[in-house]
């Protein structure tokens, strides 16, 4: 089991690049099995997650090549329609490939997801979109088996009490493209991984409009075919980054992500007194002397999202005064709390929101990651403190960022990668 021993105290200096999406990639490569040929895709980043997904497409059939952050899927050979318990307990995102499959075959055997432990994240809203598809649905033995000679296209509202989802979205869509008719989804979730699979979707002959608003339409083919996509940039690892230069006092400059897709970021870091000017494809973080104390309230896209509350939650923890940070969606994303407290944060939780007093400096400890932007945070929040900081389990990180530790310490990070044996 993998660990970071980091040595802090070095101001981040220079450029860094930032991956293709993660979040973009995993659905991206479930909606290949929507077609009977070969989809190319470009800009995958090479992490845990995408590995996983690769051995499940491999074992539903499908043939799947991936070097140099391009990956191509053949199904000319036929799928299956199960996804196993063993690859799917490891990775929520797995759960794609119940649209596809049910979309192309009209079955799918999908078993409960599993993924990071940071609160119900429940499958309630993918079910009701393809019950509102025409599917049968039951739950057997930890799996969820569906059934739908055909869908059929409809009118549904999708959302639940947080307001829209970016799965069920996507695995809706990608099962819409096959259905019988138009097919219609009114709270849509508006983010840019949405968005970008439309795009790949629509590459490969499905007939999607109003992706990236509240309101989508899909008209169903009898078809799909092969085709060719470069996914986009990872907006929270490009956010993460900025952090990183905020925190450790550095000059970044953030290359290949669009400003415009962590504007909410870039907003909260300028009220922070951090200085972020805009480029093309690209952002430049100057640390100020000081930072400002700011209120942040997570929200879906465009609003600040959950999936920075962690990392912004470190730098707070070194910025004079106090900040409020709530957290809307995710009922146990504060794990990351005790864990900075280890390191000398100062931190209160009431309800929902965390009341974080800045502290002078951090200091070196061991501490443990417990999910994927949890354990960005401890490298963040290791790379200002003072001493060595040793973070356990960075398996968790390596789910989402490809070689973050390779990147950092190219631009002045002293952050050692132990392999450790597991027991």
């Amino acid at each position: 089991m993998d660990k970071f021993v980091i040595q802090g105290g070095t101001p981040l200096r220079g450029v860094v690049t930032v991956s293709g999406a993660k979040n973009a990639a995993l659905p991206a490569m479930a909606a290949a099995l929507l077609a009977p040929g070969r989809v190319v895709l470009r800009n995958i980043p090479n992490v845990m997650d995408v590995r996983t997904m690769k051995r499940l497409l491999e074992r539903m059939g499908a043939s799947v090549t991936f070097a140099n952050n391009i990956l191509t899927i053949d199904t000319s050979d036929g799928i299956g329609h199960e996804a196993p318990y063993d690859l799917v307990k490891t990775m929520r995102a797995s759960y794609y490939v119940l649209g596809p499959l049910l979309g192309r075959l009209g079955q799918a055997r999908v078993s409960l997801p599993g993924g990071c432990a940071i609160g119900a994240r429940p499958i309630d809203l993918h079910l009701f979109g393809m019950k509102e598809l025409g599917a049968e649905i039951e739950i057997e033995h930890g799996y969820v088996v569906a059934k739908g000679r055909r869908l059929s296209g409809k009118a549904m509202r999708l959302a639940g009490k947080h307001g829209s989802s970016v799965g069920a979205t996507i695995n809706v869509m990608m099962a819409a493209c096959l259905a019988k008719g138009k097919t219609s989804i009114e709270q849509a979730a508006c983010e840019p991984e949405v968005t970008d699979v439309a795009d790949l979707l629509n590459k490969m002959g499905a007939r999607i409009a109003g992706a990236g608003t509240s309101v989508m339409e899909i008209e169903g083919v009898e078809v799909l075919h092969g085709a060719e996509h470069t996914l986009i940039a990872d907006r929270i690892e490009c956010g993460t980054f900025l952090v990183a230069a905020a925190i450790t006092g550095g000059e970044l400059e953030v290359k290949a992500c669009e400003p415009r897709q962590v504007w909410s970021v870039v907003e909260k870091l300028r009220e922070a007194c951090v200085v972020v000017e805009v480029k093309d494809h690209g952002l430049i973080v100057a640390n100020p002397k000081s930072h400002c104390a700011v209120d942040m309230t997570v929200a879906p896209y465009p609003g600040f999202p959950t999936d920075m509350q962690a990392q912004m939650m470190a730098l707070a923890t070194v910025t004079p005064g106090i900040s409020v940070i709530t957290e809307t969606i995710f009922e146990n994303r504060f794990m990351h709390v005790l864990e900075l407290e280890r390191l000398g944060a100062n931190i209160r939780i009431e309800g929902t929101s965390a009341i974080v007093k800045g502290v002078p400096k951090l200091t070196g400890a061991p501490v443990m990651a417990s999910d994927l932007r949890a354990s960005a945070a401890l490298v963040l929040a290791g790379m200002v403190a003072e001493g060595e900081t040793e973070i356990s389990r960075v398996y968790h990180i390596d789910r989402g960022y490809e070689g973050i530790e390779i990147k950092l310490n190219a631009v002045g990070a002293r952050i050692e990668r132990i392999h450790e044996p597991w027991g």
